[in-house]
């Protein structure tokens, strides 16, 4: 037999080793390798904290509202207001109303009052501080739906009375798009972002009293918005509409809405310059 033929037969026999050969070590190595890699479990002391939330059913109307009391886990609850109240309709008691969609602070739908100051539930961390109870109340001076749900019919009426859309006599000239300038487009930012959550409005004690007539800080900042706007036509008459006693002029500068915008807009700013356009026509 030439040497390269018995070169060749020792290899194949040492890549053929017996089945017994191989699976001895692995088997060793496996069963070694589950027992110094399994995790220890510990367990973490419970920390209950404390929610004290506004509860009231239209279904019982001769009851009055009330304050109920739930506690939790922080250790098994996101760090959320939100994610706190979620966990209370799904493990503690169904029946608790409130709003939420998108849970990034975009939507604006669980707008509500949290420890005295209107904010979004989605975007309020939880107080670490389990001695320290938090109380949630919908948005003040608003009829309610149920729980923390408050009407907002009103407010999206109002809204709609400025005709927050494009108005124009007559549109570009080659009947495309609507241009705008880098310069003219800078000037809608703080305005175009607000999401209409209404904290604002309902922070504000000129709302809570003329709610009926006075349009508020975030429907104000939004006609403002299609005011400065290069491409609209309809300045003038939009401003006429608020030549009354009422409408703009019930604003009265306390800057509750601004300070509380989860958006860290200012809507008091945005009527302050309304007033100004108007009294320089």
């Amino acid at each position: 037999m030439s040497i390269a033929l018995q070169t060749l037969k020792g290899s194949m026999n040492q890549r053929w080793l017996p089945a017994a050969t191989l699976i001895a070590p692995l088997t060793r190595s496996f069963n070694t390798s589950s027992v110094n890699t399994m995790a220890s479990v510990e367990t973490k002391e419970p920390k209950f904290k404390t929610f004290e939330i506004y509860r009231w059913n239209p279904d019982k109307p001769t009851e009055k509202p009330i304050l109920k009391t739930y506690k939790i886990d922080l250790n098994s609850c996101g760090p959320m207001i939100l994610d706190a109240l979620i966990k209370i309709k799904n493990e503690q008691d169904s029946t608790l109303t409130f709003r939420r969609s998108c849970r990034e602070g975009i939507c604006g739908s669980c707008a509500m009052n949290i420890e005295g100051g209107n904010t979004l539930a989605c975007i309020s961390k939880i107080d670490k501080d389990i001695s320290k109870s938090v109380k949630i109340y919908p948005l003040p001076h608003m009829n309610i739906v149920k729980d923390l749900v408050p009407d907002l019919t009103h407010f999206y009426k109002q809204y709609k009375s400025i005709e927050p859309y494009l108005k124009q006599n007559q549109g570009p000239s080659n009947g495309r798009e609507n241009l705008q300038t880098i310069e003219d487009r800078k000037k809608l930012d703080g305005l175009y972002e607000c999401i209409l959550c209404a904290c604002c409005s309902t922070s504000c004690p000129s709302y809570w009293w003329n709610q009926e007539e006075y349009l508020g800080p975030a429907v104000l900042m939004q006609a403002y918005r299609w005011m400065i706007d290069s491409r609209d036509q309809f300045g003038p008459q939009r401003r006429e509409k608020l030549q009354n006693k009422m409408s703009l002029y019930r604003c009265h500068t306390i800057m509750n809405c601004s300070k509380t915008c989860p958006k860290g807009l200012q809507p008091g700013t945005a009527i302050a310059k309304i007033k100004l356009m108007m009294a320089s026509e």
